[in-house]
Parts: structure tokens; C-alpha cells; sequence
């Protein structure tokens, strides 16, 4: 099934996006081999030459280790790994505050409907949690 782009940013940004984040949530491991250009631009629905912008990116920010021949690899160095997250906090930021703009939200009022969101979900996940017998 091919990828969604919806957003205003570049395609081959989406893309880039998109695969810092499968990096960061554990999608692809340290170390992994990233499959081709072609065959994952087959996946997204995209042109080859726009996924290999997109890792030409992905090389550039260090998160994919070319070797040779043999392929492209997620990178180990954790400080890499440390920089990505950074780069992705900023961008949900930005653009969470962008849309909430959009529809009259503050950024005040922004962060308290976050903090009242997740008191709400940890009032969740406190009943849902099964409560341990202590016979």
C-alpha cells in the first residue's frame, strides 16, 4: 500500500521524515540494512529519484551508513540517534503548534489541553492496569 502525503513540506521530506521516525520508534533497528531505493520507493508510491533524495538526507543527518556495495544500514552512534529525536520533538512541535494557530488554539492553551490529555490517560491506564493480589 502506498504512503499518504498530505502535508505542504516537500514529498521526498515526508519521506524523509516518515523513515526518521520508523528509526526512532524502533521500525528499523541500529544496524539494520535499509531495504533499495526502488523497492522502497515501490512501497511509498513515489518516484525513485524522490526516495533517493530523501536518503541522500537520511546520509547527510548520518542516520544511514552506506557500505559499499553491499547497502545502506541504520547508523549505531547513539549521539546520531539522540540528534534525529531532537530533530523530530522540534518538528511535532512546529507543526502542532501551526495547526492548533490554524483553528484560533493558543500555545498556552496548547500545552494545557497536553497536560489534561495526559492526566486523562494516566487516570486510563491506572484502571486498565490489573490490580496485584497480595494473599
Amino acid at each position: 500500500m502506498a504512503w499518504s502525503f498530505t502535508s505542504r513540506a516537500p514529498v521526498y521530506m515526508q519521506i524523509v521524515s516518515r523513515i526518521r521516525a520508523d528509526i526512532l520508534g524502533g521500525v528499523y533497528q541500529p544496524d539494520q540494512q535499509i531495504p533499495a531505493v526502488r523497492q522502497l520507493a515501490l512501497t511509498a508510491g513515489v518516484n525513485p529519484n524522490t526516495m533517493q533524495r530523501a536518503f541522500a538526507v537520511l546520509e547527510a543527518e548520518q542516520l544511514f551508513i552506506t557500505r559499499g556495495t553491499i547497502g545502506r544500514f541504520i547508523t549505531t552512534d547513539t549521539e546520531v540517534l539522540a540528534r534525529a529525536r531532537e530533530v523530530m520533538r522540534r518538528e511535532t512541535v512546529a507543526r502542532l503548534i501551526e495547526e492548533a494557530a490554524a483553528v484560533g488554539i493558543s500555545p498556552a492553551e496548547l500545552i494545557e489541553s497536553i497536560r489534561a490529555y495526559e492526566s486523562e490517560l494516566a487516570a486510563e491506564k491506572a484502571e486498565a492496569s490489573p490490580e496485584t493480589d497480595t494473599q
